[in-house]
């Protein structure tokens, strides 16, 4: 056969060491390592590992059927200068759907010979490495232990191991240690005692990860190649761990020699000791305020219960997810979250790509956590939880979730026991609190929060949950208002170097990315917009932009409004189903707030298909309009769906009647 004629049907054994060795447009066959949010990382060979982007395949991330250990074929797409592989999916994912397969061995005599599928089935089995992800990824040569660069073979067992093994230590002389001790015991055999908070099946070894009250460590436990080890282990399980401390790429492993379940009083002991360590550890000593305002000092002690509940979450291997609005003051609040959390589960995971695997953001249309919102995450965590063994996340619910709207999603979580978190300076909803495991407002608090924002409210509990990085937090609050903010933080952000353009700047720059890709959390692009920009000219170049689209469109809409005398108030209505770009920047909510700024009429109105957003110049009370509407235009279905974003509902055949109802009702009231 002419192998290289058809080498693009063929795939390739890749039994090299380094990543540029690689050769791009071939496929390989790899072994699934792990899945992010992101994509899958695929195990080419030990030491090598590429990434499959979720952008490159040709189902949804959570559709494909694979497992951690299962083989896929890849196609390498690119090489980077710095070792990263990227990948490309393969339409082909089995090995007769290919002419053949080859031998890609840079380093040795077998490189391009011929592989039948009866030899590769009978050949030997590499043992895939858990090495640090930044190094697979940066294309570490992978050497083993040998330092001959030969790929790594199982170690040979007599039987299974199972939970009832004895040590293979005399107990006598095996005394339990901390896993924060395990560096300076390379070499030695120890006993560990603590829980499961993770389990990854590979293609050579069962990873166990193990946390006590120090921190956590992986331990591999090895049966044959990719079978399950101590299979009645599970996430959640409390135990006795005994065996080999290794340095395998930097990091350190225990190679599992004994694994048993503790039961009764020695699971009890265990339980306390980590309960104590994790209360000890995660409660801050006081909140860590950015500045003195009498709406935060109202929840200071709600803050701190929330921030132990997320550096908890971290400590507990525990996901933590953040849903916030697609806005400015969102994106500024989960922003400020994600800078606190993401140095702890730095601090606490070895591997490089913990903090995509622990932490998510996900940013939500609106200010209402609906079923829609819910069953999004419900899904996730259900796949996360049977696929991958991960425990259910935390939910912080950042600038939504806090009005009635939301409690049929809010139960949702309830019902499968993830924990639930709102934070929200806006006024809420007091039953809220009975849909939620708790909630910071300062409104239900007591205190008047008309001049305090989310974005404000999330930096100062971030500075809570990671005090060492308060000062990069300083000047969010002032990106966070659209209005006039308050004086203290506006000298808060000076001291740190952003005058009032800066944060104008950076304020109009993170509301034109939060409508773009509104979907996803952007994580890289924010970041470097609120806290690596030091030049401004990324959040300058982004901000022309904003002023433009939106300066634009304020023109037109202003030409176009309908303006209308109700009850002595100027009202001015809007259709921005005709005189708005609907799919294009700004969206309906920011261009009628931008309106309201600029004019001086008592209520704008803007009209939609099915829905109207109300603009006031004095307290409205949204869901009482919609009541009163509905009462003059009974069979219009008029309804309150966000009163946080002032939108009503109504049906699409009784527009005409749902908007002058809705229009008079709201003027009555303003009057």
């Amino acid at each position: 056969m002419d192998w290289i004629t058809h080498e693009e049907d063929v795939w390739f054994d890749f039994r090299g060491s380094s990543p540029d060795q690689l050769v791009s447009g071939r496929y390989y066959k790899g072994t699934v390592d792990g899945f992010a949010d992101f994509g899958v990382f695929v195990d080419l060979s030990p030491g090598v590992t590429g990434l499959l982007h979720r952008s490159e395949l040709d189902r949804r991330l959570e559709s494909l059927d694979w497992e951690s250990g299962d083989t896929v074929f890849v196609q390498v797409k690119n090489v980077r200068d710095n070792g990263n592989v990227d990948l490309a999916w393969s339409i082909r994912q089995s090995d007769n759907e290919f002419r053949g397969a080859q031998i890609h061995d840079p380093d040795g005599d077998d490189d391009g010979e011929p592989i039948d599928s009866s030899d590769d089935d009978d050949g030997p089995v590499r043992k895939t490495p858990t090495p640090d992800r930044e190094q697979a990824l940066n294309g570490d040569d992978g050497e083993n232990e040998r330092g001959d660069g030969a790929a790594d073979t199982e170690p040979t067992r007599d039987a299974e191991p199972t939970p009832d093994d004895e040590p293979t230590t005399d107990d006598h002389d095996l005394a339990r240690i901390d896993v924060d001790t395990l560096e300076d015991r390379v070499g030695d055999v120890v006993r560990l005692e603590g829980e499961i908070v993770g389990v990854r099946q590979t293609s050579g070894p069962t990873v166990f990860e193990l946390r006590d009250a120090s921190g956590v460590v992986d331990c591999a436990a090895f049966v044959e190649a990719g079978v399950r080890a101590y299979p009645d282990v599970e996430v959640g399980s409390i135990v006795r761990l005994d065996g080999e401390v290794e340095l395998r790429y930097d990091e350190l492993q225990v190679e599992t020699e004994a694994l048993t379940v503790l039961e009764d009083d020695e699971a009890a002991t265990v339980e306390r000791r980590l309960a104590d360590a994790l209360t000890a550890e995660a409660r801050p000593d006081d909140v860590t305020p950015l500045v003195d305002h009498d709406a935060v000092d109202a929840v200071t002690d709600d803050l701190v219960d929330a921030a132990e509940t997320i550096r908890r979450a971290v400590l507990e291997s525990r996901p933590v997810v953040v849903r916030h609005a697609a806005t400015a003051d969102g994106y500024v609040a989960g922003a400020a979250i994600e800078r606190a959390v993401l140095p702890l589960i730095r601090e606490e995971y070895a591997a490089a790509d913990a903090e995509y695997h622990y932490f998510t953001r996900r940013p939500l249309e609106g200010s209402v956590y609906d079923m829609d919102d819910a069953t999004n995450d419900v899904t996730r965590m259900l796949q996360d939880r049977d696929r991958h063994d991960e425990k259910l996340p935390l939910v912080l619910l950042v600038g939504t979730g806090s009005t009635v709207e939301s409690s049929d999603g809010l139960g949702l979580l309830g019902i499968y026991g993830a924990r639930r978190v709102v934070i929200d300076a806006e006024v809420a909803d007091a039953a809220v609190a009975e849909d939620c495991d708790a909630i910071v407002n300062p409104g239900l608090a007591g205190a008047d929060a008309a001049d305090l924002s989310t974005g404000t409210l999330a930096a100062t509990l971030a500075a809570t949950v990671n005090p060492s990085i308060r000062d990069d937090l300083s000047h969010l609050p002032a990106v966070s208002y659209w209005g006039d903010a308050p004086e203290a933080y506006v000298d808060l952000a000076s001291e740190a170097g952003y005058d009032a353009d800066r944060t104008r700047e950076l304020r109009e720059a993170i509301a034109l990315e939060a409508y773009y890709q509104s979907y996803e959390d952007k994580r890289e692009l924010i970041t470097d917009l609120l806290f690596d920009d030091d030049a401004g000219g990324l959040a300058g170049h982004v901000s022309e932009q904003f002023r433009q689209k939106l300066d634009a469109e304020v023109d037109t809409a202003t030409a176009n409004l309908d303006v209308r005398d109700e009850d002595g108030l100027t009202v001015e209505v809007l259709d921005t189903d005709a005189y708005t770009h609907r799919f294009d920047f700004p969206p309906t909510g920011l261009l009628l707030d931008e309106l309201h700024r600029r004019r001086d009429a008592d209520l704008i109105v803007g009209v939609g298909t099915d829905e109207c957003y109300l603009r006031a110049t004095g307290d409205l009370d949204v869901r009482g309009v919609a009541g009163d509407a509905a009462e003059r235009a009974g069979d219009a279905g008029i309804t309150a769906a966000s009163i946080r974003d002032g939108r009503i509902e109504f049906l699409s055949g009784r527009r005409d009647a749902a908007v002058d109802a809705i229009v008079a009702a709201a003027a009555e009231r303003l009057a």
